[in-house]
């Protein structure tokens, strides 16, 4: 249970500057990687805190819970209201809760899940 728990701490750990660093790159696919890289990253980390949190939960049950939320949080951002707008302005409050509503967005939590889903088996299998 300890080596299960430590590596996807692990996982997290690596994760969690990769998915900042899609923010700032600037480069070849820039507007994808800081657009839209960043959306399957922001799944599968959110996946492994699920898992770390709770390892008995199903990796499918979390990959579709997470996926769930996701989806309402992008959807989320058709609401403009004053208080989600002061949260927004913040770095972290991009982060977590983005800024515009991207149709296309879907497909990338939708990768993101299936990736984390294959990780999470994995990572269910190690004592």
């Amino acid at each position: 249970m300890k080596s299960k728990l430590l590596f996807t701490l692990l996982l997290i750990i690596i994760i969690v500057p990769l998915g900042f660093a899609t923010k700032f790159y600037n480069g070849w696919g820039e507007d994808w990687i800081n657009n839209s890289l960043g959306g399957v990253l922001y799944v599968i980390f959110w996946c492994l805190v699920v898992f770390f949190l709770k390892s008995k939960i199903k990796p499918r049950n979390i990959a579709i819970g997470v996926l769930l939320v996701t989806s309402f949080l992008e959807v989320l951002q058709l609401w403009h209201p004053p208080f989600l707008q002061r949260i927004r302005n913040t770095f972290l409050g991009v982060t977590i809760l983005g800024n515009s509503f991207v149709f296309s967005d879907f497909g990338y939590y939708i990768v993101g899940a299936m990736i984390a889903y294959f990780i999470l088996k994995q990572l269910g299998k190690i004592n």
